[in-house]
């Protein structure tokens, strides 16, 4: 299997739209133009969010179909789109669905994926979602190398996610800046301790005071 050529952002979410549409609107699919750019400007369920237009869609489309990632069909009215992912990367059905989900929202916990693959595979359990990573990330170069990997766990995190690689190596984020403990500046603490000097005497004052109501009751009685 040849090295297959690293995939844009756009086309990228062309495929993964495909993907989810084919399952979960069986009955309009394959898409036409005009409700796959629709399917990949959708707010919901995507990661990042795109504006693209039918245009830049349609010219995704055409660097797919000349990789035979994408099918055109030519219906009654309108030429339709399909996708053929599972036979260009030679993987199963359960992996199209990990893969198209990743392509959607970016990387996620193998718990994630489960919830996100819930309407176009439906895995028993976390394990088995990992077992089907696992494959995808062990690929031989002989079958075209690792299509998914596993990425450095974040601080605070409590679980490490997965991103694909269909678009080539992935750019791991950089650790969080180190916080920075704040100060106020030598001007600005001289009134806060002015007013905690003015707060210390009129706290003397009352113990005075006090004293001072005490010993007069002691008196009087």
């Amino acid at each position: 299997m040849n090295p297959l050529r690293a995939l844009s952002l756009l086309e990228t979410r062309v495929l993964g739209v495909l993907v989810e549409k084919e399952k979960t609107v069986a009955d309009t699919y394959p898409l036409s133009l005009n409700a796959l750019a629709l399917g990949c400007n959708q707010k919901n369920n995507r990661a990042p969010v795109l504006a693209a237009t039918e245009g830049e869609v349609l010219a995704a489309m055409d660097e797919l179909k000349a990789a035979n990632w994408v099918i055109e069909s030519s219906g009654a009215r309108v030429t339709r789109y399909s996708h053929n992912i599972g036979r260009v990367l030679r993987v199963p059905e359960q992996s199209v669905a990990l893969l198209a989900a990743l392509m959607l929202r970016g990387p996620q916990t193998a718990a994630e994926l489960r919830a996100a693959t819930e309407r176009l595979h439906r895995f028993a359990d976390t394990s088995s979602v990992e077992a089907f990573l696992d494959e995808l990330a062990q690929r031989s170069a002989a079958n075209g190398g690792p299509l998914v990997i596993l990425l450095p766990r974040r601080p605070g995190e409590r679980e490490a996610r997965w991103a694909h690689l269909l678009s080539g190596p992935v750019q791991v984020e950089g650790e969080p800046d180190e916080a920075v403990q704040v100060r106020p500046a030598p001007h600005a603490l001289q009134p806060l301790e002015n007013r905690l000097a003015a707060l210390q005497a009129e706290v003397a004052d009352l113990r005075a005071e006090v004293a001072a109501l005490r010993a007069r009751l002691d008196e009087v009685r």
